[in-house]
């Protein structure tokens, strides 16, 4: 029988450090099989794009020739097949030749933010499609799909808090990270663990990305920001489409994500509007090839016409029309954003792969992939330092044992910064107490096994 592998413990490192590496152990412990979950699923999402329009294709494409038919006419060619009591959500008109045109309608049965909608052959006027899409970004099924569970597991609300955890640690395991780098740079360690190390800084920035855009749609933490926003004035414009009001409103851009309800008209919709509210809309400077109309929601409510192309340069204007006088009410153009508003536009298109096409798509495969890789090689590291037996005394660490070593300034500093980023990013909170109670009944049971950090 072969001998226990057995060695010394190594040099303490200081008490900060110690209490850093300790927790980004932790992290990587606890919240890695979701940022896993995470990555994986984003990367799926990221290819998403044109595996729809292939596998879409006969709804989004068409072959016939000949002039476009009026809105109207394919609107009515859409109502003729979704049936009379069908209330229209929204048009979006063919945005070029061989494309067809989208219309949406309400439908019993139908999730958050989700729409029933015909693809309308703009020469023929035939339905090419019939099929359910999510959300503002008009998502088909097999992207509303993947986009559910990168977002909540396909569990509903209960589910995003999978993905508010994994955002809001990301960010503190990559700066703990930088932290245990820059304290080792100059130290001979393993090579694996120099490679964990040197990859995750260059992968740093998409890794604090991914975070900061992922926690604007979270739950708890996205409603924070939200509330910060609107303080400083930062909030999002929208059109504002009482006749009686015209002034531009905050836009929540994460509705859909919040699994809110998108606003459903309950007025009859005259389809010949379509065609003289666009025409206004284009008079006024809208050019964007994607747009959607949106029907007036209620009595004294004016239509709402929207630019919404998402890629680079941003065309995502928007205008309110008193669809009676055929007048403007309001203008909110894209140029006109708050800095941070066009920041928080621009980090959100970027973050679903829209912002610059095929190139964005790549990038976030890439720190998808880098993050996989991390997670893995996190564990394999894990594993090589597995607790082994311990010449002398055991070393039983825990959060809570680490901070108490730290002086009692550095102490207070800790404290208030966990305090402080607890009521910001509550999930962070809640699971940081968790990890400190786990830690400490962990460390309590007076294991001899410890585990070995530089024995590879």
């Amino acid at each position: 029988m072969s001998e226990p592998y057995v060695v010394t413990a190594p040099v303490a490192p200081g008490p900060l450090l110690a209490w850093v590496r300790r927790l980004h152990f932790i992290i990587g412990m606890a919240v890695s099989p979701f940022l896993l979950v995470a990555a994986l699923s984003g990367m799926l999402y990221a290819l998403t794009p044109q595996l729809e329009n292939h596998l879409y294709s006969y709804a989004l494409h068409t072959d016939s020739h000949g002039p476009a038919r009026s809105l109207l006419a394919q609107v009515q060619a859409a109502q003729a097949v979704a049936g009379s009591d069908a209330r229209i959500t929204a048009v979006r008109p063919a945005p070029g030749p061989g494309d067809t045109t989208r219309v949406m309608f309400s439908a019993p049965g139908l999730g958050a933010s989700e729409s029933r909608a015909l693809f309308i052959d703009p020469a023929t006027g035939q339905v090419r499609g019939d099929l359910t899409v999510y959300g503002t970004s008009g998502v088909l099924p097999l992207r509303m799909r993947i986009d559910q569970f990168h977002r909540g597991l396909l569990l509903g609300e209960a589910g995003r808090l999978y993905s508010e955890l994994a955002a809001s640690w990301l960010w503190v395991a990559a700066l703990g990270g930088l932290a245990l780098w820059f304290n080792q740079r100059r130290r001979k360690v393993a090579p694996l663990r120099r490679l964990h190390a040197s990859s995750g800084l260059w992968l740093m920035v998409g890794f604090l990305f991914f975070s900061a855009t992922g926690l604007t749609w979270s739950r708890f933490a996205g409603d924070n920001i939200g509330v910060l926003r609107g303080y400083w004035g930062w909030a999002t414009p929208s059109v504002a489409t009482s006749l009686g009001k015209h002034m531009s409103m905050p836009k929540d851009e994460h509705a859909e994500h919040h699994g809110m309800h998108m606003s459903m008209p309950v007025l009859p919709v005259d389809p010949a509007l379509f065609d003289r509210v666009l025409a206004m809309a284009r008079s006024q400077g809208l050019a964007a090839k994607l747009m959607e109309i949106k029907p007036a929601t209620a009595e004294g409510h004016a239509w709402v016409v929207s630019e919404i192309d998402r890629g680079w340069p941003t065309q995502v204007d928007a205008l309110a029309i008193d669809p009676t006088a055929m007048k403007v009410v309001d203008h909110v153009r894209f140029a006109d954003y708050p800095l941070a508003a066009k920041l928080t536009r621009w980090g959100i298109d970027a973050h679903m792969g829209a912002l610059f096409g095929v190139a964005n798509q790549l990038v976030l495969l890439v720190f998808a992939a880098g993050l996989v890789v991390m997670v893995v090689w996190g564990y394999v590291l894990w594993w090589r330092r597995r607790p082994l037996l311990v010449i002398g005394r055991p070393r039983v660490h825990s959060l809570l044992s680490d901070w108490l070593g730290l002086s009692r300034g550095t102490r207070s500093v800790v404290m208030l910064v966990a305090i402080a980023l607890g009521l910001a990013l509550p999930v962070l909170g809640a699971s940081l107490l968790g990890f400190v109670l786990y830690d400490l009944l962990a460390g309590r049971l007076g294991r001899l096994l410890v585990p070995i950090e530089d024995r590879y």
